[in-house]
């Protein structure tokens, strides 16, 4: 998949200049801005991209009975906005036959908002803090408050076990999911997927090769 494309390029550029909120960049290397909504996302900064991603997707994709796009955010709560190139790179990364939106949404309320009736597939990682107040400014009416508007929005999650840096398999039940939000969230059994690595610990090995 290539950002070579001038109009592509322009797309990006108005994207990071927050001009425009989405685009899609198609299985064709084609770019659309007005492109018929996905209904299945699996967000992810992909740094790097890895056969976990693209496992997760076709598990997801069984599990719901349709296509599943990745999606990608531009801005980021804690950290600066992507660089063009940095996105460029990332994008160029996946499969030919893959389809990824690229967006100014950081959160999930945000991506919501885009993506109403949207089912999001996320690690058991994510999904602790989807569910903790600390990343809601300690609020628990805040943390309430982003749940009950992802739900109104008809948005929902399927959440992938893994296991974390204490070599502890994390999955949806043993998170503290508000029970007034259960029904919100989903999860992939383990015989189905099971992520042992994450980018970050990716990234660490390569850096020592």
């Amino acid at each position: 998949m290539s950002l070579s494309h001038p109009s592509l390029n322009e797309s990006l550029r108005w994207l990071l200049e927050d001009r425009i909120a989405a685009f899609r960049v198609g299985a064709d290397g084609r770019f659309d801005q007005s492109a018929d909504l996905p209904g299945a996302l699996l967000p992810g900064s992909f740094n790097p991209l890895h056969d976990g991603h693209l496992q997760l997707a076709r598990v997801a994709a069984s599990i719901l009975g349709g296509p599943v796009v990745f999606e990608m955010s531009v801005s980021n709560v804690d950290k600066p906005a992507l660089a063009a190139a940095d996105v460029g790179r990332r994008v160029s990364a996946f499969p030919t036959d893959a389809e990824v939106w690229l967006t100014r949404a950081p959160t999930f309320v945000e991506k919501a908002r885009l993506f109403p009736k949207a089912v999001f597939i996320v690690g058991a990682d994510t999904a602790a803090r989807i569910v903790d107040p600390r990343y809601y400014s300690t609020s628990e009416s805040a943390l309430h408050e982003a749940l009950s508007e992802i739900g109104s929005l008809g948005c929902r999650f399927l959440v992938a076990g893994r296991t974390d840096g204490s070599g502890t398999f994390l999955e949806l039940r043993d998170l503290p999911v508000p029970s007034k939000s259960a029904d919100l969230f989903m999860a992939i059994p383990r015989s189905l997927f099971q992520l042992d690595m994450s980018s970050t610990q990716i990234r660490a090995l390569r850096g020592k090769a």
